[in-house]
């Protein structure tokens, strides 16, 4: 179970983020976003708490708001680098957390740092720099996309490596609770960024249009249909996310779960090429020299992982 529950959170993982990148082409707001996943979270998580667990002294009740700052930081990095760039070149950069959860490991938990782990770093790096390859396309937005999807991944393995520590005081059925709805406290004041919005998404419901803060012009049908991917991808970040956290919780196999995890930026590029078209996915028409080495990319961040398997295997 602690090996199938990260593979089947990688796979509704791209699902999910197929899902929320068509709401935001139609123009769903990124912080409206962040709020209902926190909140959804929150809602997911709190049955966890029949698995029991214990509230520790209050010398360590800092821990929980600390692991739910990384949370949230590492959620803003990675949903605005899928607003702004290609899910089939986030994705994979995204996988690169696995390598910064070794490390991390190596720091916080003791585990050592071996030559085939380095070797798997200079994979990863070569791996980014042949999915920044986009021959007519916009170089800074691949580079961009490529910094916040990195500062989502380096955010996320923190986070990961301290609910291992820091669960086994807790246990799971207190820690991911408490930890969720701290998130979800944190998201409130996300809706201030939404007040223009909304009093325009209000004048759009009596005109029949709505004026969006990008300077588009989207009837309310429109508006209608992103709040439909928007839910959609919203519970699938939810539950994915649940899914893989409770195995680091519960198994306490942060680099295996994230190994597993990581294999999403093999699945982004194959889903984007496959079924793409079904989420209105235009990726897949910037021509067969850019997949072919994003595909490669993708196949070069597998590589570490293997590598990866093989360091902690020893």
């Amino acid at each position: 179970m602690h090996l199938l529950l990260p593979l089947v959170s990688a796979i509704v993982y791209v699902i999910g983020a197929l899902l929320l990148k068509r709401a935001s082409d139609l123009g769903a707001d990124i912080w409206r976003t962040t709020r209902i996943i926190n909140y959804t979270s929150a809602l997911v998580a709190a049955p966890l708490w029949m698995l029991g667990g214990t509230i520790p002294a209050s010398a360590l009740w800092w821990q929980p708001p600390v692991a739910a700052v990384l949370f949230f930081t590492g959620q803003i990095f990675t949903l605005v680098a899928l607003n702004t760039g290609d899910v089939s070149v986030a994705t994979p950069v995204l996988g690169l957390k696995i390598l910064l959860v070794a490390l991390l490991t190596s720091v916080l938990l003791g585990d050592p740092i071996g030559t085939r782990l380095w070797t798997a770093a200079a994979l990863s790096s070569a791996a980014v720099a042949l999915l920044n390859l986009s021959p007519g396309q916009s170089h800074t937005r691949v580079r961009t996309t490529i910094l916040l999807a990195a500062l989502g991944a380096a955010s996320y393995a923190c986070f990961d490596v301290v609910v291992q520590k820091w669960s086994l005081a807790w246990g799971t059925g207190r820690f991911l609770p408490i930890t969720m709805a701290c998130a979800a406290v944190y998201s409130i004041p996300l809706s201030r960024f939404e007040a223009g919005r909304r009093a325009e998404l209000q004048v759009g419901v009596t005109t029949g249009r709505a004026d969006l803060q990008v300077g588009r012009v989207i009837d309310v049908q429109t508006v209608l249909a992103y709040t439909r991917w928007l839910y959609a991808g919203v519970m699938c970040f939810a539950i994915q996310g649940l899914m893989f956290i409770s195995s680091v919780s519960l198994y306490r196999q942060v680099a295996s779960a994230n190994i597993l995890y990581s294999s999403r930026g093999l699945w982004s590029v194959v889903a984007v090429w496959a079924i793409g078209h079904w989420f209105a996915n235009r990726e897949q028409h910037l021509g067969a020299r850019v997949l072919v080495w994003r595909v490669l990319g993708a196949l070069l961040l597998m590589a570490a992982i293997i590598l990866v398997i093989l360091d902690y295997r020893r």
